[in-house]
């Protein structure tokens, strides 16, 4: 089964915390005995944005790992995606939760893993577990 993975799961990875880093190993080894890797291009894009990353340097990792980038997200993805923000967001009013906002990057990461039929490795699974129910997840 192919595993899209998410950007915690990657920046976890470069992480200079071994023990946090070595997790994200494992479990990358883990998903790719299983199937193909996968991440979606919002995955891309957030790498990108952090500095002191190139898309040079992103595209030799990704080559180097045997990992896929999905460029196109197909309107299921985003039709999902923006559903459950929408559904997210009127929790959040609903609950007046003061906690860590979430931006649709998250849910097309997601989205992309539902519709596709992907697990999604990730190091937040309690967001997705809420937001696409019957998403196949895979804690670090």
């Amino acid at each position: 089964m192919t595993t899209a993975i998410d950007t915690n799961v990657i920046i976890a990875l470069w992480d200079r915390d071994t023990v946090l880093s070595s997790a994200a190993q494992a479990a990358l080894d883990k998903a790719l005995a299983q199937g193909g890797l996968v991440v979606g291009a919002p995955v891309f894009s957030e790498l990108l944005a952090a500095p002191g990353r190139s898309e040079p340097f992103l595209n030799s990792f990704f080559g180097n790992t045997a990992t896929m980038v999905e460029w196109n997200l197909h309107e299921a993805v985003w039709r999902a995606a923006g559903r459950a923000f929408q559904k997210y967001a009127a929790r959040r009013k609903e609950k007046r939760d003061p906690g860590p906002r979430r931006i649709l990057a998250d849910f097309l990461i997601g989205a992309h893993a539902f519709e596709r039929g992907y697990r999604l490795l990730t190091l937040d699974d309690r967001l997705y577990r809420a937001a696409f129910p019957g998403l196949v997840l895979v804690r670090v």
